[in-house]
């Protein structure tokens, strides 16, 4: 049989999952390991779902959008390469969020003289305003989903998924 640590405070979604995965014929089946991977994509998609709607809604940009004007605006520029790595995205993906931000006139691309195969994305004069204006509300975003945390338990939080990432070259 398959055991859980943490029976008495399962979501009830965990225990409609648990039920269905412990009648399928796998060997040795990592309660905990789903419930962490789960509850990390849950975790995910509320708060990706949750800015897009209450804040980045408000200056027209998705989640990888805002991700790769964020990182814009801490490093002036990045080569697009980089900013895939960064936003956890494919290039193709950077390069048609990149023509959307353009647009908007939030980011230019410019090619390196050196290496014509290499492209840098940097801010612009409005992207950094936007930014500006943006990022608090963001922030405050962030705030009220780890609300119901201590701060303890927030540096806790940290440190576990910070372990995740490295153990994974994420």
């Amino acid at each position: 049989m398959h055991s859980f640590d943490n029976d008495s405070e399962l979501l009830p979604e965990e225990i409609d999952t648990i039920n269905h995965l412990t009648k399928l014929p796998i060997e040795s089946l990592h309660l905990e390991s789903i419930a962490v991977v789960t509850n990390i994509y849950r975790i995910a998609q509320g708060l990706r779902n949750k800015m897009e709607r209450e804040v980045l809604a408000d200056y027209g940009l998705s989640w990888t959008a805002f991700s790769i004007l964020y990182d814009l605006w801490v490093w002036k520029s990045v080569e697009t390469k980089r900013a895939a790595e960064l936003s956890a995205v494919s290039k193709a993906t950077v390069s048609n969020i990149t023509k959307t931000l353009e647009k908007k006139d939030l980011c230019q691309r410019s090619t390196d003289n050196r290496d014509r195969r290499m492209t840098y994305l940097s801010i612009t004069e409005k992207g950094r305003e936007v930014m500006q204006e943006l990022y608090p509300r963001f922030h405050q975003g962030e705030v009220e989903i780890v609300s119901s945390l201590r701060e303890e338990e927030k540096k806790q939080v940290s440190e576990l998924l910070r372990k995740v990432i490295k153990g994974n070259n994420f």
